[in-house]
């Protein structure tokens, strides 16, 4: 299905802007379902800390399908090349039953693995390639890569000798793998940005996080140790989850826990809004919402936009 010229809406924000809301009730107004673009709602048994608010898709007696959460345990490392594919297959099923797909998420990766319309491909390092570009500026880096392809899809490729130099990889990978599938739909999407000032975002990170250890935030974590996850483990799923493990083995006090975990938050929803600032530099147009503005005033205006 689709709307107007958009195949996909896409509903991105920082950490507590109630963007998941948004995109639930877009998705019951257009006919749709969601697709989650969160890089840890993808593991099971972490619902809490990583913000699945599954009560945000009931609505009017309708339960909203969300795709792309509870994909794999906690435990596994999943990245980035994985959620494109299966994206890719959830989109198609969507779409396949007449849907309209509403992505919903904060993960910069994740979503500029969709709204690039660039196929990711996982391509091992090549040290003897790099050794022989060692010497090489980045002009010269430029105009080996152009040897591989006359256009250059991505800019970014060129910002650095770095990521020249990567990409230069990439491309000769391909070169001598001529039957790897680097097909990716285009999917013309409506971009739109939920935020809040400043000061808002930072009482609304903190009542989130009040409601949250008062669900049993502090229980979910115990759990996963309980069941052998490592506090390693544990860290790298994220903030909530370094914080919480740190004070269930005694190295913080639940003040100090809490304290610290509300001020990491803050700076990773700067992050975050710093990562859709260059995206926006990088040519995605992003239609910014004031969080502020009345549910159903939000809809109006993305029904506007899509129509």
């Amino acid at each position: 299905m689709e709307h107007g010229r958009y195949q996909l809406l896409a509903i991105l924000g920082p950490t507590a802007s109630g963007k998941t809301a948004v995109a639930a009730h877009a998705a019951y107004s257009l006919d749709g379902e969601v697709l989650s673009a969160d890089s840890r709602q993808v593991y099971r048994g972490m619902d809490l800390g990583t913000g699945k608010d599954y009560g945000d898709y009931e609505i009017n007696d309708k339960k909203i399908p969300c795709h792309l959460i509870d994909l794999v345990d906690a435990g596994y490392q999943y990245n980035v090349f994985e959620y494109q594919n299966d994206f890719l297959k959830a989109y198609a099923d969507v779409t396949s039953r007449d849907k309209f797909p509403v992505l919903c998420g904060g993960s910069g990766l994740y979503l500029e693995a969709v709204l690039r319309n660039y196929k990711l491909v996982q391509v091992p390092k090549n040290d003897e390639l790099r050794q022989s570009l060692g010497a090489c500026n980045l002009e010269e880096l430029t105009e080996i890569l152009k040897h591989y392809k006359s256009k250059l899809h991505n800019k970014t490729d060129i910002d650095t000798v770095k990521r020249a130099l990567r990409a230069i990889e990439i491309e000769d990978y391909l070169a001598r793998h001529p039957n790897m599938d680097t097909s990716m739909p285009e999917i013309n999407s409506l971009v739109v940005g939920i935020r809040f000032d400043r000061l808002s975002q930072r009482r609304r990170i903190s009542e989130r996080l009040k409601q949250r250890l008062d669900e049993g935030m502090l229980k979910e974590v115990r759990g996963l140790l309980d069941k052998g996850l490592t506090p390693d483990q544990l860290t790298y799923y994220g903030l909530e989850y370094k914080y919480m493990t740190l004070h269930l083995q005694g190295q913080l006090s639940y003040r100090e826990m809490f304290s610290e975990l509300e001020t990491a938050i803050h700076q990773f929803a700067k992050r975050q809004m710093t990562w859709f600032r260059r995206m926006e530099r990088q040519g995605t147009l992003i239609r910014w919402l004031d969080g502020y503005m009345p549910l159903e005033d939000k809809l109006q205006r993305i029904r506007e936009w899509l129509f």
